[in-house]
């Protein structure tokens, strides 16, 4: 079922959804299943699986020269949501990116998702590897986020690459994107990061899923936004709890937000790992609470494989 379809059937009521990484290279699929178990209990109608793009690393073979290697520390996305979909009976959503990717690519990747039964895909440019200062698209692939959602908005129309397929197949899948409360990390301002997500929505993004944000106000201005600039589609807030004191520093650095100074201080005059998971948990169960009683559609949570820091989470803001 399309993520719009479970927002239209929940008739107003909020759904939990979440999502998961795939396991480092050399785990299996239990992994997944003992991070995905916990949290059906909440009924969730979808479960967003990452993509892991290739990246490089640099061993020294001797005599002064480097071999580049190719890593993948993250394989199998398309495989754990065809297992989960099997196994849990629950939408799985991949995300696909441009990174990575030619058009070529896309369009095999989009394939197997079509034959797998898959009918939600994220579409993200992604970010720059490692050994890129800047993102750096493929050579035939895609730049931007927009290209991409083109490309599988004209695959739902039945049209290809090649231009002289006959009798074509057309697919339906319903094509998420990311939002930014506040402003992607490379949009020059704000007004200019809104007009790239309305591009996303006009080439035929169905629903956005925001970056994560520690103020809900941030996120409630941001709908307003949209909503002036002409985008109606839903849009689904990402939570995070908050876990450790380091994070006060990464957060900021990786994902451009921004901490709220009350939270902030908690932190810092917590004594104990445990006290300070326990000020993110709390506050992540106020964030969900007014987002249960402003009546958002979804809210989505990046559980990072702690199913049961969430549950906990959504157990004390239910009851």
């Amino acid at each position: 079922m399309k993520v719009t379809e479970h927002i239209e059937k929940a008739k107003g009521n909020t759904l939990f959804s979440f999502e998961i990484l795939p396991p480092l290279k050399g785990q299996n699929i239990q992994a997944i299943f003992d991070t995905v178990s916990p949290l059906m209990e909440f009924e969730p109608p979808f479960i967003d699986v990452t993509y892991h793009r290739e990246e490089y690393d640099y061993l020294d073979a001797g005599n002064g020269l480097w071999q580049k290697r190719i890593v993948r520390k993250r394989p199998g996305t398309v495989g754990i949501c065809s297992a989960i979909q099997s196994k849990f009976k629950v939408d799985a959503i991949p995300h696909i990116l441009c990174g990575g990717f030619t058009k070529e690519d896309t369009e095999n990747f989009l394939i197997d998702l079509d034959f797998l039964g898959i009918d939600n895909v994220v579409a993200l440019r992604g970010d720059a590897v490692k050994s890129e200062t800047y993102f750096k698209p493929e050579r035939d692939g895609h730049h931007y986020a927009s290209e991409l959602v083109t490309q599988i908005t004209a695959l739902n129309q039945g049209i290809y690459l090649d231009p002289h397929l006959e009798n074509s197949n057309k697919t339906d899948f319903c094509i998420g994107v990311a939002g930014y409360p506040e402003k992607h990390m490379e949009a020059p301002n704000f007004d200019t990061d809104l007009r790239y997500l309305k591009e996303k929505i006009d080439c035929g993004a169905d629903y956005i899923i925001t970056q994560m944000f520690f103020d809900n106000q941030k996120y409630f201005d941001f709908v307003d936004r949209c909503r002036k600039e002409g985008i109606t589609v839903p849009i689904i807030p990402g939570l995070k709890p908050l876990a450790t004191a380091r994070q006060l520093n990464i957060l900021p650095h990786r994902f451009k937000v921004d901490l709220p100074d009350e939270l902030v201080a908690e932190v810092l005059t917590a004594k104990t790992s445990e006290q300070i998971k326990e000020i993110g948990s709390a506050w992540c169960v106020h964030q969900t609470q007014e987002l249960l009683k402003a009546g958002v559609p979804i809210i989505h949570y990046y559980s990072m494989g702690k199913p049961d820091t969430i549950s906990d989470i959504i157990h004390r803001s239910t009851l």
